[in-house]
């Protein structure tokens, strides 16, 4: 509903923002003299936490960013991944030092420590799992940090810093800063006591992010981002039509559309394209759109007025530019809120798109046979470089499309969403981020700094001469 009122939230100043980035840099060195051990000890505690207070976080998903159940209790599921995974990385490489090979008495050890404080910036798309998993990576490495959840899903957010405050992350190394991105963001981002930044969101954000920690002054500070993406799905005329459906349906609308490995462009073989436009069709026909707390409801709202308005608009512009294929329908529970019904559009190229559309609209585009080359060139082409989904049952094929695609994570034979932690590192190149994934073992090394000991063991120390003087006098 556009009426009903779930909370309150109190947005912060940037006074307030620029007070808790200097709270936050005073108390670092100490969080992160704890070792990793002890840090790790907190964020397993926090993942049990998170486990006990489930139905809670799930709700909040629900009510505030409109998933429905089954994608909060992923979004849950994955916060709870990042807790564990991380904690396992902090034991592993910022226990102590890590004894290097040097020559016979010289002893070279090599230490991982947090660079200060993180400002962690996240979306609203998945409120628990990214809010958590950024603050998760930072602290693990032995970063303070302030966190600056969505505007659209501070209750969430509220709602997992309590979780791991209880569970032992002093007020002091964590602070909370909902408000809007300009404001509380852009304040954060010039403040000279922030050492780095990691950032979830949109492309042309990341972009003014970067620019602004380019005109600071001082250390030149660490920006991860993980952007968006015009991700396309590849299927030749071998693809089982059933199973491509199944999995363009999913990797389409789960979740509103509302992902960034969402499915945006499906490439079909002529050969196929036929038979699979209508089983598409029947399949959105059979999707049930509406209130997102019943279980048979299969795609929710979209977040806000404003990402509404801008489906609309981009709907009516590939039906003047297009052909529609599809379109799901909408029941009489969805006049009140921000439904939209997701759609099908067949277009003559990828290119006719400029940027990512945030929401459940699938273009789809023919190709001929023998022309797999160009249809990869004209992915590339588009910058981005997030997810790709492969549909044949030629190893070749797949072989090929994966030498020359230059994407983060590639799925073949299945969806294209839902990455899971340590099993599918999450992350994009080129338009869609910096790097290093999400959820991978190299996460926590951009957080941190390396620092080297390289130490003469053969030392005694003193004067050898004078040690020698007083040897003979004693005799």
């Amino acid at each position: 509903s556009r009426s009903r009122q779930i909370g309150t939230i109190a947005d912060a100043k940037p006074a307030l923002a620029a007070k808790a980035a200097a709270e936050a840099a005073r108390a670092q060195g100490a969080w992160d003299a704890l070792g990793g051990d002890k840090r790790a000890d907190v964020l397993s505690k926090a993942a049990d936490l998170f486990e006990r207070e489930a139905a809670l976080l799930i709700g909040l998903c629900v009510r505030e960013a409109g998933k429905t159940i089954a994608n909060g209790l992923s979004d849950v599921r994955e916060a709870i991944d990042f807790l564990r995974y991380y904690a396992g990385l902090a034991r592993a490489d910022f226990a102590g030092p890590k004894l290097l090979p040097g020559p016979t008495g010289e002893r070279n050890e090599l230490s991982m420590h947090g660079r200060g404080v993180f400002t962690c910036i996240s979306p609203w798309n998945f409120p628990v799992a990214i809010f958590t998993g950024q603050i998760a990576g930072a602290l693990a490495a032995g970063n303070a940090v302030v966190a600056k959840p969505a505007e659209q899903t501070p209750l969430t957010a509220f709602a997992a810093t309590r979780l791991l405050h209880d569970a032992g992350v002093p007020g002091d190394v964590l602070h909370l800063m909902p408000g809007g991105g300009p404001q509380i963001g852009g304040a954060l981002i010039r403040d000279g006591a922030v050492a780095g930044v990691a950032f979830t969101g949109g492309t042309d954000t990341a972009r003014v992010i970067n620019r602004m920690l380019a005109e600071r002054e001082g250390p030149i500070p660490p920006f991860i981002a993980e952007t968006g993406g015009l991700n396309a799905m590849i299927a030749d005329s071998t693809a089982l039509p059933e199973q491509l459906v199944k999995d363009a349906i999913t990797s389409a609308f789960d979740s509103a559309g509302q992902r960034c490995s969402a499915l945006r462009v499906l490439f079909l073989q002529d050969d196929i394209a036929p038979k699979v436009l209508t089983l598409l069709a029947g399949a959105m026909a059979e999707l049930k759109i509406g209130d997102p707390m019943k279980l048979d409801t299969d795609i929710g709202p979209v977040i806000d007025g404003e990402a509404l308005a801008m489906l609309d608009a981009h709907a009516k512009r590939m039906a003047r530019e297009g052909t529609l294929i599809a379109e799901a329908p909408l029941s009489d529970e969805t006049k009140d809120g921000f439904f939209f019904a997701p759609k099908a559009f067949e277009i003559d190229a990828i290119s006719r798109l400029e940027r990512e559309v945030f929401g459940p609209i699938l273009h789809v585009v023919r190709y001929q046979a023998g022309a797999l080359d160009r249809v990869c060139e004209a992915i590339n082409a588009t910058g981005y470089g997030l997810t790709l989904g492969v549909h044949t049952r030629i190893q070749e094929t797949a072989d090929f499309i994966r030498a020359r695609a230059r994407v983060g994570n590639l799925y073949v034979n299945r969806n294209q969403i839902g990455a899971v932690v340590g099993v599918q590192p999450f992350g994009g190149e080129g338009l869609s981020g910096t790097g290093p994934k999400a959820g991978g073992p190299h996460y926590l090394h951009r957080f941190a700094v390396e620092r080297t000991a390289c130490t003469n063991t053969t030392a005694a120390g003193g004067n050898a001469s004078l040690l020698s003087l007083g040897e003979s006098a004693g005799a």
